[in-house]
């Protein structure tokens, strides 16, 4: 699970720019330069940890000497209560990089959380849980990390990893049969080289499936479908094509969905919805 440490950096610096603008004044004022202390970052309600690196990443710009000692890793599900990490460093940097060191440790973790609830949800059948591009602006590498983090699977980082053929893409370009086309056919004119692309069309019905079969898209998406068309789109399919089901899909749902026989589940609420994972951190 590894982390982009420049798109990192930059969220820190930003992140610390809004709370630092012109400087801490209650503890500049309180504590001098070389006074030190200890802090226990402790879960104060069950879930999946994320985004420990990225705390520990926060305090670091503010003291390179500061010494973070992540007590579990991220991925690990802890119970209420649990010590994380235990911080050593100067007492200024503990307490001005404190809430934006929560506010992205408690978002990564709610995610995490989430995304784990799904995946055990779905636990035994062959399909994956996806997120989508529903990501805080400018914090999607560590909204991602963090579904990872809670076991589910990526989907595009951004629109230039998979050719995604939306509703509205349908409507501006005249159907699915000649999305498909031209997507193919100006993806094929110029470099010789070009890869080849992937096609993913996004679907609303039975008559819509057909097209996206007869177009050859790869990936067929099931757009806000009820249980018994989804059952029956994945008999027209028949493995000619991948099947991605999304659409306001529950964690009591997911399940029913899964058995459907899609590949995979895209769930835009792992990232937009998740609530954040209650942590602490307190002085010892």
């Amino acid at each position: 699970m590894n982390l982009d440490w420049d798109e990192i950096d930059r969220v820190i610096a930003n992140g610390l720019r809004e709370d630092l603008a012109g400087g801490d004044i209650t503890t500049d004022l309180l504590f001098d330069s070389a006074q030190k202390a200890t802090a226990i970052f402790r879960a104060k309600q069950e879930g999946v940890i994320a985004g420990l690196p990225v705390a520990a990443q926060v305090f670091k710009q503010l003291d390179e000497g500061l010494h973070f000692d992540g007590r579990v890793s991220d991925g690990t599900h802890v119970h209420t209560g649990s010590v994380i990490a235990e911080v050593n460093g100067r007492v200024r940097a503990l307490l001005s990089g404190e809430r934006l060191a929560l506010n992205l440790l408690q978002r990564m973790s709610g995610i995490a959380t989430l995304a784990r609830k799904y995946v055990d949800a779905v636990a035994g059948l062959p399909v994956k849980i996806l997120d989508t591009r529903k990501t805080a602006p400018g914090l999607r590498h560590l909204d991602k990390y963090a579904v990872r983090c809670g076991g589910a699977t990526n989907h595009r980082l951004n629109l230039n990893e998979l050719a995604m053929i939306k509703d509205n893409h349908l409507k501006a370009a005249g159907g699915i049969a000649a999305a498909v086309k031209r997507l193919r056919e100006k993806n094929n004119t110029g470099t010789a080289s070009r890869v080849p692309i992937k096609i993913e069309v996004e679907t609303a019905n039975l008559e819509q499936v057909r097209e996206a079969i007869a177009a050859r898209a790869e990936i067929i998406m099931l757009d806000n479908m009820d249980l018994a068309t989804m059952r029956e789109a994945v008999k027209l399919i028949d493995h000619r094509a991948q099947i991605e089901a999304s659409g306001a899909i529950s964690i009591e749902h997911v399940r029913a969905v899964a058995e459907t026989g899609v590949d995979f589940i895209s769930i835009g609420r792992l990232t937009h919805s998740a609530p954040a994972l209650d942590i602490s951190m307190k002085l010892a």
